[in-house]
């Protein structure tokens, strides 16, 4: 019998990449997102797939969400619906309150009310906050400096709690820096954004040494996907990292490079981005690495192939 999975969030940069590796394993997906940063069109490529459901929709109406689950039986639940945008929360911190962690307590509360035993949450480096110490999954104290981190903390804290009192097998998973096309936001997109306005000048937050592990979004998803497959206690805790980092200055150079540009960079400088930007971090892999998976592309690599694949889908209006 084939099992049905539901990703929160499936439209999203890193989630319509998750949704199409899920149904090439032959699983049956059906993607809730209520498209505030997914894009309809990240998904159209799925449609082709016999198994592939999309339900607009938005989990903080309750009546609405638990709709889904009336109409479905769900194995496992990806939980990737959230505000990633951590520069927009600081103007509005109510939503990541709502869109973060509230998100994440209605699923919580419908996979208690349905019985459903299998969560996956997408969580992040920026729980960490600001720190020099290589980061492994068992730093603390936890201080984020930003409203999406401490609302992803919330998130893990009471997913946490429910995985110890409804016993529900949950994975916590940790990201870093994630590029790739179907990008909604994020360094590389803005660089783009930024030198088809202006060509001849682009501004770069910060002094462009802030620096940091950019992963490829398709190695991040076989990452993910070798955790739920190999990482059976009941609650999983992992940092998906690389060992290697790139410097913003780096990635301008390389987007006005393969632009075919001349820019210049101008530098605003500080040594962080924005209000809550952690403008350096290093995770610790061995975690990950003895339970049997490793990167294939280095930072730079990643950084390399996401600039081609975005271009590429720019030039052809994909």
């Amino acid at each position: 019998m084939i099992k049905t999975i539901l990703v929160t969030g499936g439209a999203g940069f890193i989630g319509n990449h998750l949704c199409e590796e899920l149904l090439r394993m032959q699983y049956k997906v059906v993607v809730f997102d209520n498209l505030s940063l997914g894009k309809e069109k990240n998904i159209e490529r799925l449609k082709i797939f016999d198994n592939f459901i999309f339900i607009k929709g938005d989990i903080l109406n309750k009546e609405e969400f638990q709709k889904l689950f009336n109409n479905y039986n769900f194995d496992t639940i990806f939980h990737l619906a959230a505000n990633s945008d951590i520069a927009i929360s600081y103007q509005i911190p109510e939503i990541d309150f709502c869109n973060t962690f509230q998100t994440t307590f209605e699923v919580m509360n419908m996979a208690k009310k349905f019985n459903i035993k299998n969560i996956v949450f997408a969580s992040t480096s920026a729980i960490y906050g600001n720190t020099n110490k290589l980061i492994t999954e068992d730093l603390g104290p936890l201080k984020p400096i930003s409203h999406y981190g401490a609302a992803k903390l919330a998130s893990e804290a009471f997913l946490s709690s429910f995985s110890s009192n409804y016993n529900i097998n949950t994975w916590i998973v940790r990201f870093p820096n994630v590029v790739g096309e179907y990008a909604t936001h994020g360094v590389i997109y803005d660089f783009i954004n930024k030198l088809k306005k202006n060509p001849i000048e682009m501004e770069v937050l910060g002094d462009g040494k802030q620096i940091k592990p950019y992963i490829y979004v398709k190695e991040l998803v076989c990452a993910l996907l070798f955790i739920w497959n190999n990482s059976h206690e009941r609650l999983n805790i992992f940092n998906i990292g690389i060992k290697t980092r790139t410097t913003v200055k780096e990635i301008a150079e390389m987007v006005i490079r393969d632009m075919k540009l001349s820019t210049k960079i101008v530098f605003t400088g500080g040594n962080k981005g924005w209000i809550g930007d952690v403008p350096e971090f290093s995770y610790d892999t061995s975690k990950i690495n003895k339970l049997g998976w490793t990167e294939k592309l280095s930072s730079n690599e990643a950084v390399k192939k996401a600039i081609k694949k975005i271009l590429i889908l720019e030039q052809y209006k994909i």
